[in-house]
């Protein structure tokens, strides 16, 4: 009797430990599957809203970009192009339809903090408030296109923003510089990086007259929507690291020089009017820095737990809201 004790003490003790594991499972992979069919709903909604004009940027979009079509023949293409934002044809919503689908593949991310990030992420991406405030860059480009015939959304005068942040006017376009959706950093032979638009979008090379350098415009570039407010939610894990990239290839470049080379995103810019509360709460856009081996997590898991967002979610979605 003596020997048999020890036994079925181990034994229940082992029993014990298993029970407290099996109740203090890994609930990430059930998290990232939730999100994941919410975000589809969510999709589902926004297309909804695209295709019958529920969206205000997106409605402007189109109609400047009717009008200016009109006015300037020759930017046709370029404005054509632009004008897709206001569908789900346009790179915006074709990324985020991308990210969503990525999600169900753990291989796609260093590991389950970071497909859970990019999970609550994507999620909050497809929010119509905020995707309607991320439409403001295009409508603004297609505004400043227009001479100043057209006006901006959401979003101080051009020169109100450039005297207000000191800030280099790099022509039309450039508040979709630095955003992936519309082209990418590139590094010439001498290791100088600088924006390659891509597909018509290469059009904006002849407003612009010059290549933008990576170095030159992360000191002096002007406010947009994506680059101060919405870069958090609307750019992929590996979109960032290619952003962290370039970034500490200038600095190491600058710093063989003895100069100092600080992020793009370490000075905030003004010059947004008239945003959503979810964009007026979104974190800061140098948060979204994120190099192969960090871990994250949105500042929404901060505020609210899922429980409560899905659930919200769900009420809002079967309302038609």
């Amino acid at each position: 009797m003596a020997g048999k004790f020890p036994r079925v003490f181990t034994f229940f003790i082992m029993l014990f430990i298993g029970l407290n594991l099996t109740g203090c499972g890994d609930d990430r992979p059930e998290q990232i599957a939730k999100y994941q069919q919410l975000t589809t709903q969510r999709l589902a909604q926004l297309k909804s809203g695209l295709e019958s004009g529920q969206l205000r940027n997106a409605t402007l979009l189109k109609q400047y970009s009717e009008l200016l079509t009109r006015q300037s023949p020759d930017l046709a293409p370029l404005i054509s192009e632009l004008a897709l934002d206001a569908t789900t044809l346009g790179p915006m919503y074709q990324s985020l339809l991308r990210r969503n689908a990525d999600l169900a593949n753990a291989a796609n991310f260093i590991d389950l903090d970071q497909q859970l990030a990019e999970a609550e992420n994507v999620y909050q991406a497809t929010d119509t408030s905020l995707y309607n405030d991320m439409l403001s860059d295009p409508v603004n480009v297609v505004a400043d296109l227009s001479k100043g015939k057209l006006a901006r959304v959401n979003s101080i005068s051009r020169e109100a923003a450039a005297l207000a942040n000191g800030s280099e006017d790099f022509g039309p376009g450039s508040q979709l510089v630095g955003n992936p959706s519309y082209g990418s950093w590139q590094s010439n032979s001498s290791g100088t990086s600088f924006w390659a638009w891509y597909g018509m979008y290469a059009m904006f090379s002849n407003v612009f007259q010059r290549p933008i350098r990576y170095d030159n415009w992360s000191s002096r570039r002007g406010y947009s929507y994506y680059n101060d407010v919405g870069r958090y939610r609307y750019t992929s894990p590996q979109q960032a690291t290619s952003q962290a990239k370039t970034y500490e290839q200038t600095k190491k470049s600058f710093a063989s020089q003895g100069k100092k080379f600080d992020s793009p995103y370490a000075k905030p810019r003004t010059g947004s009017t008239s945003l959503s509360r979810q964009s007026a709460s979104a974190p800061k856009a140098s948060s979204t820095t994120r190099t192969a081996s960090s871990k994250f997590r949105s500042n929404y898991s901060k505020t609210s737990s899922f429980r409560n967002s899905s659930s919200r979610t769900t009420r809002g979605i079967s309302r038609g809201k």
